[in-house]
């Protein structure tokens, strides 16, 4: 999940007609139109689920119309490009399909690409390469050993209204793509402040400095995020809930960072009914506050030294991409003192409430002359209600990645590595290289449910089947309802957060034996779909030496936990469905040679 980004510079019109003059600027302004609508359509995946990579996709006929739209709605969903060709029909055969992306097609299906070429695409423009080492320029070579007309921005052909194009393609991923360049999550700090720049009163007075339509767009910004992060100041002051309040969709993890774990014991972020909190702090500190907020549900992590950089750069292993800085002025000096923040998101209320003790959105940076001051790039404009929302990067989105080499090649820079030596085979989110071994995967499997209707469906991925079967054979018709909208949700993570929340506002929904047989489900269910699939049994086959970890840092039972606490579970079945495989084609091999 990433967070949604306005790109602030007015949009390109598409003129079906090429008037006369330069024909090769006129294509490109055509062109940078439709890479800009592609990028449009890429943000409104933004903030559904998470994480996930924003694809967008138009398809556009050769006298400039638009024939087809669509977008990836969330990980383990059909992919933006076989949208977009099922919307067109037969208006694909010989259009031209414009990209904000390169497709992310990592699961050996190439189900993006194979919707392209089947509908007769003849032309394909991306507006970057996908920030993925192990998926850069694969789609784009598969794509063109397929005969269609590749061009890529930047590579292919330049302008400035292609740039600017292929900007709006990386400010809408850059969450991605700071997580493919660094090892800290993309950080966005916001706040709100009067015209004279204060958070507060001097009495930490602050509700509300902004208007609601700037508190809506707050929302949003979290809504967008995998995660929203406070200091202690800010809990203890304001009490503060974190929610996206939309009602619907993705509600980002609350993260509390304290140095002294001096928190109130009754707090809004203690309510873990509905979405996780987690608390950072310094080893040692309040161990039986630290019980406390365990027996709350209260995740707790400690550091060694708690700064914000080692911080993010612990989320960047727990896979996060993005973070909404919501703090106060001294953590936020400290955060920008780090350089974990990227961009900042101000909204400016024409108010002024005066006072030498009131707080600002900025503590100390240790600067003394105004040539020291931190410039923001690409800055943007923009009023909300009655006041003025400025938005800035402080640090550049990465654009080309370092060539990290193959094997082969490290083999041969350095001969000491032995690639026989047994290896660990992690994965966790979708496009990760082994992202097919997610339950969470794009692969529907047709199952019976298991209840008294033992009728086969298809389920959207292992993950549905699995949520579903924790209220089979319920006799409550709240828990039938429940199977349904599961199966009919929108993506796993939709199925996940449904199947999940159930289970724990209303246990008495859920069936009596689900502890003793969910490894059972789990099973069958992989089962089902690396049986429906070849590419995937040739996928696992391929990992024969290799133990498999199910990477997930915060689940201790199918993942492998943050420092191999986990039972990985999931990891376990693969290797034994694995093995299932191998014991087959060792009995098929003997069968066949004494015949």
């Amino acid at each position: 999940m990433s967070l949604s980004f306005r790109i602030c510079s007015s949009p390109l019109i598409c003129r079906a007609t090429l008037s006369n003059g330069d024909n090769s600027r006129n294509h490109h302004a055509i062109d940078a139109a439709f890479i800009r609508r592609a990028a449009d359509l890429a943000e409104m995946s933004a903030g559904l689920t998470s994480p996930h990579p924003n694809f967008g996709c138009v398809i556009a006929t050769s006298s400039g119309k638009v024939a087809g739209e669509g977008y990836l709605y969330a990980q383990g969903t059909k992919p933006a490009e076989a949208l977009a060709v099922e919307a067109a029909g037969e208006f694909s055969r010989g259009s031209t399909a414009y990209l904000n992306m390169e497709p992310g097609d990592c699961h050996g299906d190439h189900t993006a690409v194979s919707a392209l070429v089947q509908a007769g695409i003849e032309r394909v423009v991306v507006g970057i390469r996908h920030p993925l080492q192990h998926l850069r320029g694969s789609a784009i070579r598969e794509l063109r050993s397929q005969g269609i007309e590749v061009n890529v921005l930047g590579e292919d052909f330049e302008s400035k209204v292609l740039e600017d194009a292929r900007k709006s393609c990386l400010l809408v991923n850059a969450p991605l793509i700071h997580r493919a360049c660094s090892q800290v999550p993309f950080s966005v700090l916001k706040y709100a402040m009067t015209l004279d720049g204060k958070i507060a009163a001097s009495s930490g007075h602050a509700a509300w400095i902004s208007s609601k339509l700037s508190r809506t767009r707050v929302f949003e910004l979290r809504g967008g995020s995998d995660a929203v992060i406070v200091g202690g100041n800010t809990v203890r002051q304001d009490d503060p809930r974190l929610t996206a309040r939309h009602g619907q969709g993705h509600t980002p993890t609350r993260i509390v960072m304290t140095q002294s774990l001096d928190l109130p014991e009754e707090a809004n972020l203690w309510d873990v009914s509905e979405v996780s909190t987690i608390v950072v702090t310094q080893r040692g500190a309040r161990k039986s506050f630290q019980k406390y907020l365990a027996s709350k549900g209260v995740e707790v992590v400690e550091f060694d030294m708690l700064n914000p950089r080692e911080v993010m750069e612990y989320f960047h292993l727990r896979g996060y991409l993005s973070i909404l800085w919501e703090c106060g002025g001294t953590l936020a000096a400290s955060a920008i003192s780090s350089s974990v923040i990227h961009k900042v998101v101000a909204f400016v209320a024409p108010k002024i409430i005066g006072g030498s003790k009131a707080p600002s959105p900025v503590g100390d940076l240790g600067m003394v002359e105004m040539t020291q001051a931190l410039n923001l790039i690409d800055v943007c404009y923009e009023q909300v209600g009655p006041d003025m929302l400025v938005s800035g990067y402080l640090q550049p989105i990465p654009d080309l990645l370092p060539v990290i080499p193959s094997e082969d090649a490290t083999v041969e820079i350095d001969p000491s590595v032995d690639p026989f030596e047994p290896s660990i085979i992690f994965f966790y989110k979708t496009w990760d290289l082994y992202g097919s071994f997610s339950n969470f995967s794009p692969h529907p499997i047709r199952m019976p449910c298991g209840g008294e209707n033992d009728d086969y469906m298809t389920w959207s991925s292992v993950e549905h089947y699995y949520q579903a079967n924790k209220f089979v054979g319920v006799e409550n018709p709240m828990a039938h309802d429940c199977v349904e909208k599961i199966r009919t949700a929108r993506s796993p993570e939709e199925a996940a957060l449904i199947g999940r929340s159930t289970l724990r506002q209303k246990p008495e929904l859920v069936r009596n034996d689900w502890e003793d047989v969910k490894i059972e489900v789990m099973y069958k269910a992989l089962k089902c779909k690396f049986s429906t699939y070849p590419h995937l049994k040739s996928i696992l086959l391929s990992t024969v030496g290799s133990v498999l970890v199910e990477a997930s840092p915060h689940d201790l039972f199918w993942g492998g936990g943050r420092e191999g606490e986990g039972l990985n579970y999931l990891g376990r079945l693969l290797m034994q469905l694995r093995s299932e495989y191998l014991d087959e084609s060792s009995v098929s091999a003997e069968n066949t040679s004494s015949a």
